[in-house]
């Protein structure tokens, strides 16, 4: 009875082998004709079959699991005209090719959902998941004629962004320190300027910009909240080229081109620089000298290079870049903000001609000091700096791909703060991560299942955690599909500042620590790890062919958070053995929770392209002794952006943008004392002593401030001097109609700071 079925078994594993061995490949690399960069999310069809693909952001496709025949392949991308070509697979044959499509001038409409755009959304689940190219980060309103991935991810649903001075990005109930920041595969610890219309980052060098905005996959790790991952493209292969800018805020420079011979058109090596910064400080007397008495005291600058060497000509290739990123602030006698950012690395991308797999990973190094001198508070200065370590394995059968991999972090902090209670919070420590991954998207009739799992060892800490995640999604119809996403997360960093504080203009970073309370409201907890839990449902549909819908419901709960104690009123010494732990400690424990309801719709029809966001959101937290509604709870924001092209080829544009948010909640004053210190102990004089002001306040951010909202246009004019050189003139406004938003208000003096008033620019974009 066992020998039949021992042989029916190896009989089916040779058959299956057999039908494999079969089975053919094709694979390939898309490049634009005329640069000869790679072109990303390109759709790829076998005309006449079921099989289709898009190109990564490497411009790689594979599709696997093909019968020996010979196919039509139909390659697009909008912009350029489509590449149509016969290819005959024999059997097990790993076909690869490399395709360059030209530029068309013919008339596309961005959100026309053919079958190819259908079958991108069908066959990946894109849960909390926004992907913006560089063509409709042009369409965005922007300051001086340059579009900014900050002015870009205020406009995304779930993202609240606390104001124009000090600005800083919370996701779905997330702060800053909560999201990871990547930037070809280097982590950015501090990605906007203080001044919220900027980031570090250049938009033309941008090849692709996605934000997860929860219930990512596991082979991102080490946040609690959202990853926000940025790739920059190629050097032009075929000629020098760049662009110069020059506007009222800021000016720009930008040059890239081959670094070596060519070799069939092409270079093999390519480079890429950029500069830029503002001058705030100095044209804000000229161009703006009613916005505040202090002036407009924001200046930044901001360098990025990269060489690109590829290997053969399979796609293959290896990046060595680096980065360096500055950002000053001085408010005239009352705080003085510098901080500053630097690193490097190397990223590759190595396509095996023989194998049925792609390989890439990154190797980077960075480091971020910031250091605030107040008049009315010591001194504060954090500095961390460190290293990150990925290489990713992919493989791919039929419209499936597994994906595993390694990745190790090491990181060491400095901090030194002394809070309103005269105690000093100091730490300097060394830090060691390490995790492996593995996930596996598949279909199966009308379901598409992403599963993963991360296993991340904090070695510091000595505490492993393991995650597993799940994506999903139903295609109900061809035009309407349901979704979800879920998982658990953790994450060793802490933010050098606390959630309850209103402005922060400083942020700084610490890693875990130890030195905490044993116990929260009485409950025994052993870990030292932030952690979250994810939930998100929602749906998908287009309606004709140029509208989308994309709507999603989520809870985050947020089951254990460390905050830097700013309470702490004694030293953690034996004599204090009776004082409570969240007292005496470092840091406090925390728990929390997120939850909403991100609305996006998404439009482009002719000359017209449309974007209406909506959030609805409510955020809570919980320390040991109260529950509190943290300052960045917007419980309602509306970004509507429209843009307009006209004129002879599109030459003219005009854009826009209204924000409109609730207000985030406060803390109110509910009177005032004289606070004597008793400097002298018992044998103070109370009768004789000058006290100081002291504050009484009320119920932690029970109030709320007015609404938050503000209109933004713009207007550019093209000019084209041939082929390549083009002038653009520009002009706009930000907050158009004077819109008196409030920044803070301060306790004492009773004096309001408002957030930025009208401001109007003026530009000039010319590339070559």
């Amino acid at each position: 009875m066992i020998r039949p079925i021992v042989l029916s078994v190896a009989l089916f594993f040779v058959g299956a082998t057999a039908v494999f061995a079969q089975q053919a490949t094709l694979k390939g690399i898309v490049e634009q004709e005329e640069s000869r960069e790679v072109l990303p999310f390109a759709s790829v069809q076998l005309e006449g079959t079921r099989y289709g693909t898009s190109t990564d952001q490497n411009g790689f496709f594979s599709i696997t699991q093909l019968q020996p025949d010979t196919y039509k392949v139909v390659i697009s991308a909008l912009g350029y005209e489509a590449y149509r070509a016969e290819v005959a697979l024999e059997p097990g044959q790993i076909k690869q090719i490399k395709v360059r499509l030209k530029s068309s001038s013919k008339e596309l409409d961005a959100f026309d959902f053919e079958a190819d755009k259908i079958q991108e959304k069908r066959e990946n689940t894109n849960v909390s998941t926004i992907s913006i190219t560089p063509e409709q980060m042009e369409r965005m309103p922007s300051y001086g004629g340059e579009s900014d991935v900050a002015q870009i991810m205020q406009v995304i649903p779930g993202v609240t962004t606390t104001g124009d001075q000090g600005g800083q990005l919370f996701i779905r109930g997330g702060p800053p320190i909560q999201n990871k920041v990547l930037l070809d595969g280097a982590i950015i610890y501090n990605p906007f300027h203080s001044i919220g219309f900027f980031s570090v980052f250049d938009t033309d060098l941008l090849n692709n910009f996605e934000v997860y905005a929860g219930g990512f996959g596991a082979n991102h790790g080490g946040r609690i909240s959202s990853i926000m991952d940025i790739s920059t493209r190629d050097g032009n292969r075929t000629r020098l080229a760049g662009k110069a800018n020059v506007n009222t805020f800021t000016g720009k420079f930008m040059l890239e081109g081959p670094l070596a011979p060519k070799k069939d058109g092409a270079a093999p090596v390519t480079f890429m620089l950029s500069a830029k910064g503002s001058f705030l400080e100095q044209s804000a007397d000229v161009f703006y000298p009613y916005a505040d008495s202090t002036g407009l005291p924001f200046n930044f600058f901001d360098g990025y290079g990269k060489i690109t060497a590829y290997a053969g000509d399979n796609g293959s290739k290896v990046n060595f870049f680096g980065f360096s990123h500055n950002d000053w602030v001085n408010f005239n006698q009352t705080s003085d903000l510098n901080w500053s950012s630097a690193g490097g690395g190397a990223n590759f991308f190595l396509i095996p001609g023989a194998a049925n797999v792609n390989i890439d990973g990154v190797f980077s190094y960075s480091n971020y000091m910031i250091n605030l001198e107040e008049t009315a508070a010591p001194p504060r200065s954090s500095e961390i700096n460190g290293f990150n370590f990925n290489v990713n394995f992919h493989q791919y059968y039929g419209i499936n791909r597994l994906s595993y991999g390694i990745e190790a972090n090491g990181f060491s902090t400095d901090f030194r703060y002394e809070n309103g209670q005269g105690r000093t919070i100091a730490q300097t420590e060394n830090t060691t991560e390490f995790a492996t991954y593995v996930r596996y998207k598949f279909l199966a009739g009308r379901f598409v299942f992403d599963p993963s799992v991360r296993v991340h060892y904090y070695a510091s800490l000595n505490e492993p955690s393991l995650e597993p995640r799940l994506s999903m999604k139903m295609n109900i119809t061809e035009h309407f599909r349901l979704k979800a996403a879920g998982g658990l997360y953790s994450q060793n960093l802490i933010a050098a500042n606390s959630d309850r504080d209103v402005v922060n203009l400083f942020y700084g970073f610490l890693s875990g620590s130890e030195n905490l309370p044993d116990e929260f409201r009485g409950d025994e907890v052993e870990s030292s790890l932030q952690k979250a839990q994810h939930a998100i449902f929602g749906a998908e549909f287009e309606l004709f062919k140029f509208l989308e819908f994309n709507i999603e419901g989520y809870y985050m709960n947020f089951n254990q958070l460390i905050n830097i104690n700013r309470n702490k009123q004694f030293d953690d010494t034996p004599d204090n053995s009776a004082v409570p732990d969240y007292l005496k400690k470092d840091f406090i424990r925390e728990t929390g929770w997120s939850a909403g309801l991100d609305v996006l719709a998404k439009a482009e029809y002719k000359n017209w392209y449309l974007w209406v966001g909506y959030s609805l959101m409510a955020i809570g937290r919980s320390d040991e002794i109260q529950d509190y509604t943290p300052h960045f709870d917007r419980r309602h924001n509306v970004n509507v952006v429209a843009s307009y092209q006209f004129g002879k080829d599109k030459a003219w544009e005009v854009n826009a943008r209204w924000n409109m948010g609730t207000g985030f909640p406060f803390t109110q004053t509910q009177g005032f004392y004289e606070f004597l210190g008793f400097q002298e102990g018992i044998t103070t004089d109370y009768t004789s002593e000058n006290g100081e002001l002291g504050i009484e306040l009320g119920e932690i951010n029970t109030g709320r401030l007015p609404a938050y909202h503000r209109l933004d246009v713009n207007i550019k004019r093209r000019f084209n001097f041939g082929k390549h050189t083009k002038l653009e003139i520009n002009a706009g406004a930000t907050n158009v109609y004077n819109r008196n938003n409030i920044f803070y208000i301060d306790r004492i003096t009773f004096d309001r700071v408002d957030q930025l008033p009208i401001i109007p620019t003026v530009g000039l974009n010319m590339s070559f």
